[in-house]
């Protein structure tokens, strides 16, 4: 087995491994789920100018669907598992890197879900529970590497666009894809190529992402630890939260 098969291997494990800890505990799956979801509320918060513009709406919801957000990956990732093998010798190489950074950030983002589910009382979860937990939990290391892996995840996809030849290689091996069990990678890629494509450049938007993401983890660390002038130490990372009650429910 090749290097690259066993790290895209030894990611899905830890995600498995994360999904059998929540499953035997259901107190914390409940507040994970919780956390996922408020996490997805918070990204179309975050970028709710772009979503409805011409240019950024497809890639705006293909982060909400393939990156963020409670959608469960199990069924993927176990057919992830199944032919990686196969798919590091079907696909070109610069698609086996981004399957190998995509297998790391969804690793990364599984372990830093539960960690905040945990540090959580209940799934009753809303903008001020979730910076508590946000900081109880911590790890400022590993936010950056997920902001980083992110914004790799789109790099690749948009660096996909500049050459013409692999989007029809992608459409020839939609047939071999299929009958080595690879249908939701090759969707999730030709999607992904044709959304970054249909950009026009990708640059501006991996760059607002970058910007946004990284204010945004530094005022979840520095809520109420940083002098202001405001008589609630939180306001700042607050005004960067979706409003929402105790249900979760994105309030008017």
């Amino acid at each position: 087995m090749s290097a690259k098969s066993q790290v895209i291997l030894q990611q899905l494990a830890l995600v498995e491994g994360e999904r059998n800890r929540r499953a035997a505990q259901p107190a914390l799956d409940a507040k994970v789920v919780a956390v996922k979801a408020y996490q997805q509320q918070r990204f179309s918060h975050t970028y709710a100018d772009l979503s409805g513009t011409p240019r950024y709406g497809a890639v705006v919801k293909f982060f909400l669907d393939e990156l963020y957000g409670p959608s469960d990956f199990t069924a993927r990732d176990a057919q992830f598992a199944r032919v990686v093998p196969g798919l590091v010798k079907l696909f070109p190489e610069e698609v086996i890197q981004t399957v190998q950074t995509l297998a790391e950030l969804h690793a990364l983002s599984e372990v830093l879900d539960s960690t905040m589910g945990a540090r959580l009382e209940s799934p009753r979860i809303d903008a001020r529970r979730y910076i508590q937990a946000w900081q109880a939990t911590g790890q400022p290391v590993e936010r950056s590497r997920q902001i980083t892996l992110t914004l790799e995840v789109a790099r690749r996809l948009n660096h996909f666009t500049r050459k013409p030849w692999l989007r029809t290689s992608l459409r020839l091996m939609r047939g071999p894809a299929k009958a080595a069990g690879l249908s939701v990678l090759q969707n999730f890629l030709e999607r992904g190529f044709d959304i970054f494509h249909s950009m026009g450049g990708a640059d501006e938007f991996i760059e607002m992402v970058r910007i946004r993401e990284t204010n945004l983890a530094a005022a979840l660390f520095n809520a109420g630890r940083v002098p202001n002038d405001s008589p609630d130490p939180y306001e700042a990372a607050l005004k960067l939260l979706p409003d929402t009650g105790l249900n979760g429910v994105l309030q008017p």
